[in-house]
């Protein structure tokens, strides 16, 4: 027993699994299969202790777990008289979920769809993840038919775990998909993000000045980390209190690893966690947010131009303004989506310029080119970062082999066909980025960095998607890019840098992550 206890996202009474799966509705839930295998695991342990107290009640409850698994293939049947596309759902319930984790867990995400492509089909396959079934469409082909088929056959679609820490409804149908995305700020349009350039790079000086220091041994990841959140605080909010900045830090880590957890929300689990933090965030904020309002409709409030003002402004189709929960919420969420792609980005740009010194060089040299144009006191502009021309090319190139996201999730809405296969409503769909970047056709040697790839016309169409595209492309893209180059450019400027570690692992979870969190020692360059 003090093997499990010891597990975080495990509970560790039997009674309270019962009850949880007594009030649950388990028939799709991934949670079905870790309360089967803890029924299992507990009923070994009780016959190797030789305590028989409570077998008879785990052995009926992994029975109950047998039986609703026996309800959901009844109710998951292959519908009649489809051509449904070739591929495994493997175990039951489970699926293939394990093998998809495990790819990533050893570096190598690509590994799951590249070999499925090549037994089943290379446009498209079925499988089974998280406890759906799912298709999965391969190719720039593919990736374009599911961009462009957005409110008609396909709408976005998460895992519970982020349903129930983000607080959202799923948007099953085609105007809930419209009500959420119209929701998304006109802020992270490139227009409206001139202003913010500035803002990036005085932050990035400071940092840099103050915990990247020569000479020493520094982590990578988590000063990133560290950088692009307390930016998202300044610019999402105009929070600049470093205690406050660490507070929220905190409880967004936390919401962060319970994105990824068993959906179990007992006492003590990650999940549980997770909601907590998510809940700690919102109430954190609810004050900042009515303290806006309230001096915004008094005019006290100076012209402050950062996301809080403009969520406070906005109103929905029919004229309502949303309330500070409502603002709490989509800050939340945009916090989630921008994070882990800056942080992840501005870290495996270090870990490449480390290995590429060719690289390094051509960027050090067109960034020094800008930095004497206008000398070092002065901020960097928009227009100076459209001069980052083979920088930005690199970070392409980063993004293309280490991408933040490894793709996403639809739910299906009405029945469509994709070369001669039907795919029923109620099945899930997945683009993978894994099905483009990593592959020979789009790109020849995928292995090596080299962002030559993006001269020119560059990569073939909707083969090179790290934001997805069509109407759902993420519109924090460019956002994202002004804040990794204006990073970079600091860095660039004033070091050099050796990895600690030189052969470090990278995990993807799902994120890309250096699993010593990426140690450099940093050289200062010679006046």
């Amino acid at each position: 027993m003090a093997f499990l206890n010891s597990l975080p996202f495990l509970p560790a009474d039997s009674l309270f699994l019962c009850l949880y799966i007594t009030h649950s509705s388990l028939l799709s839930s991934p949670q079905l299969i870790l309360c089967f295998a803890f029924c299992n695991l507990q009923i070994y342990l009780q016959i190797q202790s030789k305590d028989m107290d409570l077998f008879l009640p785990l052995l009926a409850l992994a029975v109950l777990c047998t039986f609703l698994y026996l309800i959901s293939l009844f109710y998951k049947s292959k519908p009649d008289g489809q051509n449904i596309p070739p591929g495994n759902t493997g175990w039951p319930i489970i699926g293939e979920t394990l093998e998809f984790a495990s790819t990533g867990r050893m570096g190598t995400p690509e590994k799951f769809v590249n070999e499925r492509m090549k037994k089943y089909s290379s446009e498209i396959f079925k499988t089974s993840l998280i406890g759906e079934r799912m298709a999965v469409l391969c190719g720039a082909a593919g990736n374009k038919f599911l961009f462009s088929n957005e409110n008609r056959h396909v709408v976005s679609w998460w895992p519970q775990t982020h349903e129930k820490i983000m607080l959202f409804k799923q948007a099953s149908t085609i105007g809930e998909s419209k009500k959420v995305r119209g929701y998304l700020p006109e802020f992270l349009r490139p227009d409206n993000l001139r202003k913010y350039v500035e803002v990036m790079d005085c932050m990035a000086r400071q940092q840099i000045v103050t915990e990247w220091t020569p000479g020493r041994e520094v982590k990578a990841l988590p000063l990133a980390r560290k950088h692009t959140f307390a930016l998202a605080c300044q610019l999402f909010m105009s929070i600049d209190d470093p205690e406050q900045v660490a507070r929220l830090a905190d409880s967004f880590a936390r919401v962060s690893a319970g994105l990824l957890a068993v959906p179990i929300d007992f006492p003590g689990t990650i999940f549980n966690r997770a909601i907590k933090a998510a809940n700690m965030i919102r109430y954190e904020l609810l004050p900042i947010i009515k303290k806006r309002r309230d001096l915004m409709a008094e005019n006290k409030e100076m012209e402050t131009r950062d996301l809080l003002r403009h969520l406070i402004l906005s109103t929905d189709q029919d004229g309502k303004f949303m309330t500070e929960m409502e603002i709490a919420d989509k800050i939340l969420h945009l916090l989630v989506a921008s994070h882990d792609t800056t942080s992840t980005v501005i870290t495996f740009a270090v870990f490449y310029l480390a290995d590429h010194p060719h690289v390094y060089e051509e960027v050090l040299k067109e960034q020094m080119e800008i930095l004497k144009s206008k000398g070092p006191e002065k901020l960097l502009t928009f227009e100076d970062i459209q001069k980052m021309r083979y920088s930005r090319n690199v970070v392409n190139e980063v993004l293309r082999l280490s991408p933040p996201a490894p793709g996403a999730f639809k739910h299906v809405i009405s029945d469509f066909t994709y070369e001669g296969f039907t795919i029923p409503t109620g099945w899930k769909a997945h683009w993978s980025v894994f099905s483009t970047h990593q592959n020979p056709k789009y790109f020849p040697d995928p292995k090596k960095f080299d962002p030559a790839r993006f001269e020119g016309s560059g990569p073939m169409p909707f083969s090179f998607v790290p934001f997805g595209g069509g109407p759902r492309m993420c519109p924090g893209a460019e956002f994202a890019r002004l804040v990794i180059l204006s990073f970079i450019h600091n860095l660039v400027t004033r070091f050099r840098w050796e990895k600690l570690v030189p052969d470090e692992k990278v995990k993807f979870d799902p994120s890309p992550v250096p699993v010593n969190g990426l140690p450099i020692r940093l050289v200062p360059h010679k006046c």
